[in-house]
């Protein structure tokens, strides 16, 4: 385990590499002109050239990604235009709530999905499965924004329970724990859905083996079979998913964070792609793609732990 650990992480770090690579010379032919957008469409042809000169934005691309790739080793995330103020702050605040909103959206939805899909796979066919799953199809279908809006209407507009936005202060009269009600709320409907569907379905296979039947026949209760032996089993299978939900949870939550105006991470990263901050979004997706590997990784050590008589490769 330990060689394979080490030979993922070596994998990672190629891949951040050529991530690293690939972002900044997207961003370098992408439509727009990084100068026009910040001074705006009414200025002067010569102003722009002189703020492009100014920002060092007229030389080699390849010079320009060695001398951010010298300082991202130091340390040095840059400065953003957008925020103006230092890629790292905005970065690391950001991404706090961001893991806020997510920790709190993945301890509803994880015991939430485990429950009804557990509930659904012990009795597959029954008059509660099929309720259970109608219902966690239909939500899981719903779009983001549409569900976002339609609770942003009945909590915040019509009965005043709730803001309709989450900026994460205090100055509105709302708490904080007002504020992050919608957004998880939005999230887990979107989210928990699909879980629910996978734990069934594994549940459902589980309860079918013959070890659950021995068990029964030997005189243990369903109760137990279901929490000693079954629910281990089952949970097999969808816990990779499961953490993978970690990664749609940090840097694909940008339309929930757009409807509830939640200053998160996708929010900042979608404003910095259209003002083309290349330092902003390159350090974005440098940390999207970290997390998507750490999930990754430890997905399937936790695989591994799980059921011992799974190998990872050598």
């Amino acid at each position: 385990m330990l060689r394979y650990t080490a030979r993922q992480l070596a994998y990672m770090a190629l891949t951040l590499i050529g991530v690293s690579f690939a972002v900044f010379v997207l961003n370098e032919y992408a439509p727009g002109d990084v100068a026009r957008k910040l001074l705006g469409a009414y200025a002067t042809q010569e102003q722009v050239e002189h703020l492009t000169r100014e920002l060092g934005l007229d030389r080699p691309v390849l010079v320009r990604y060695l001398e951010y790739a010298g300082r991202l080793l130091s340390g040095d995330l840059g400065q953003s235009l957008t925020f103006k103020v230092p890629v790292a702050e905005i970065l690391w605040d950001r991404l706090s709530n961001t893991f806020l909103l997510a920790a709190v959206a993945f301890a509803v939805i994880v015991p939430v999905a485990i429950l009804f899909g557990v509930l659904a796979g012990v009795r597959e066919g029954s008059l509660g499965d099929h309720l259970i799953l109608i219902g966690a199809n239909f939500i899981s279908s719903l779009p983001e924004f549409a569900t976002g809006v339609f609770l942003a209407s009945i909590f915040a507009v019509w009965l005043g329970w709730l803001p309709g936005t989450s900026p994460m202060t205090t100055g509105g009269g709302w708490s904080v724990a007002a504020q992050l009600v919608l957004p998880v709320l939005v999230i887990a409907l979107y989210d928990v859905g699909y879980l629910i569907a996978m734990v069934r379905v594994s549940m459902a296979s589980v309860m079918r083996q013959p070890f659950v039947r021995t068990a029964v026949l030997k005189g243990m209760s369903r109760p137990k079979v279901i929490l000693r032996h079954a629910l281990r089993n089952a949970l097999i299978a969808p816990f990779t998913a499961i953490l993978l939900q970690v990664n749609y949870l940090v840097a694909g939550v940008v339309v929930v964070e757009t409807v509830f105006a939640y200053p998160g991470f996708g929010r900042m990263m979608l404003q910095a792609a259209m003002a083309k901050d290349i330092a902003v979004v390159e350090a974005g997706t440098l940390v999207a793609v970290l997390i998507a590997m750490t999930t990754q990784l430890l997905g399937d050590l936790a695989y591994r732990l799980l059921d011992p008589r799974i190998r990872l490769g050598r």
